[in-house]
């Protein structure tokens, strides 16, 4: 998978994207990470890239021309990709959104600054625009990171252990269990018994109620979209859960 990323800052994205699994997945060519400078493309001798917004108003806004010959530049050396521009006016990003992107074989990020990107881009250029969050950021660069890592680790290969993304938190809208590890006790704090039965169905049984425990306490909005199965309702009847779940399923 391509990821092409377009900034003013391309030092900003040096070392994140260099580290860890998003490394390994370069070095591994499970992905390509290409960043383009989009003051490269500036018509101005100064470099400019933005420029005060007619009709007044506060700040400053990206030039479109720039920002234009960048991605055909991009275009022409890794071929169409899906562009994005990071704004905090699209939309909300998901794991959903995560999954649907990990499906692409190009996806382009345009990391917005200042005030925002002149509209006749947007237009004539972006495909999606995706908000990482009800915030404002000072530019698009930490939000392009957030996209790579979140779909990289969905790809084939990229984790070392195959199920870890299908299990983890908003896979299926719930919150994942509490993890322990060694040592078995520490500061007076015992890990669950049940870690250390043995019994594989009793173990799970235990994560699957304390996730929807957990979800219920932190996210309890997130239920109204799961499905259970007959035998995971009938665990939950049993503890006492699923009438609560129901009631916020159904909105009563």
């Amino acid at each position: 998978m391509i990821f092409d990323i377009l900034t003013i800052f391309p030092a900003l994205l040096d070392s994140p994207l260099n580290e860890s699994i998003i490394r390994r997945a370069r070095q591994e060519e499970k992905i390509r990470i290409d960043i383009t400078d989009i003051r490269s493309f500036s018509l101005d001798k100064h470099a400019m890239t933005d420029d005060r917004p007619f009709g007044g108003g506060e700040g400053m806004v990206m030039k479109p021309e720039p920002l234009t010959a960048a991605l055909r530049a991009v275009r022409q050396k890794n071929g169409p990709g899906r562009v994005i521009l990071l704004s905090p006016q699209g939309r909300a990003y998901t794991q959903k959104v995560a999954e649907e992107l990990s499906s692409l074989s190009h996806v382009i990020l345009v990391c917005g600054r200042y005030e925002g990107v002149d509209e006749r881009f947007v237009t004539a250029s972006v495909d999606d625009e995706i908000s990482v969050g009800d915030y404002i950021l000072t530019g698009g660069e930490l939000a392009a990171m957030i996209v790579i890592d979140s779909v990289t680790r969905l790809l084939p290969g990229v984790l070392g252990c195959a199920e870890s993304a299908s299990r983890d938190t908003f896979s299926r809208n719930l919150l994942k269990h509490p993890q322990f590890t060694r040592p078995r006790v520490f500061e007076g704090q015992e890990i669950p018994e049940v870690l250390l039965s043995g019994n594989h169905e009793a173990i799970e049984q235990y994560r699957f109620l304390v996730s929807v425990q957990r979800t219920l306490d932190r996210r309890p909005e997130l239920l109204k979209q799961v499905v259970f199965n007959k035998s995971e309702k009938k665990l939950l009847k049993e503890q006492g859960l699923y009438q609560k779940i129901e009631a916020l399923q159904t909105g009563q």
